[in-house]
């Protein structure tokens, strides 16, 4: 069986990279029987300057999308397509834009403990802010979210304290800006190709197959 992988660029407050997350579920699972995808989500702030208690969130985005009607036309859309992809928008109920430092260290901590506690933080994130309305931005809420997905809650309490994988965090950030990564989510597929945004299931699977057969030729090239 031929594997590859996938790397997740995104931001846990970014509602595209919710339908990015659910999209690639549906797309591995397609392609299960062919393929063995290893999945990793990786940092991006869409706004790393917001202050550490977070801003109005409904002030924040009539301001970056031009008024309120814009900003009502945006979630209506979003809510149309999440309902297609299992994803129940509640964006009235999202009072706050947090900074996502906090819930990037987490992710990056749930990837040591293993791909699948990593998926089970993220999908938790994604659901806790755009479902719940809470604020992702908080400890207490992204210490439920880890103890809830199997991690240690005072071991991540003692990281988030020391201020543990800040600057790592950041860095990685710096570098997916370097690789030219300026909106998300952002797919990278083995290191190599780049499949941009919220695309369809039958783009991602269809991603997927035509890059594995590039490697079993490659393969065959080689021999």
């Amino acid at each position: 069986m031929e594997a590859i992988t996938i790397d997740v660029v995104s931001d846990v407050v970014c509602p595209w990279c919710y339908l990015g997350k659910k999209r690639l579920d549906k797309a591995i699972d397609n392609v299960k029987d062919e393929l063995a995808v290893a999945v990793a989500f990786r940092p991006y702030q869409l706004n790393p300057d917001m202050p550490p208690e977070g801003v109005d969130h409904k002030k924040h985005l009539a301001e970056k999308l031009g008024g309120t009607d814009a900003v009502n036309r945006a979630h209506e859309m979003l809510a149309g397509l999440g309902e297609e992809d299992g994803i129940d928008f509640d964006f009235p109920a999202v009072k706050i834009s947090p900074n996502t430092l906090d819930a990037h260290r987490l992710l990056r901590w749930a990837m040591i403990e293993g791909p699948e506690v990593q998926n089970r933080v993220a999908l938790a994130l994604f659901k806790a802010y755009f479902e719940e309305g809470r604020n992702v931005g908080d400890r207490a809420v992204l210490l439920d979210v880890a103890e809830a997905a199997g991690m240690d809650r005072a071991v991540v309490t003692a990281l988030f304290s020391a201020g543990a994988d800040v600057d790592s965090v950041k860095e990685e950030i710096g570098m997916a800006r370097d690789m030219g990564v300026t909106g998300v989510p952002c797919f990278i597929i083995d290191n190599k190709y780049a499949v941009m945004g919220a695309q369809s299931v039958d783009v991602l699977t269809d991603a997927f197959r035509e890059i594995a057969a590039m490697k079993a030729q490659e393969r065959i090239g080689k021999n």
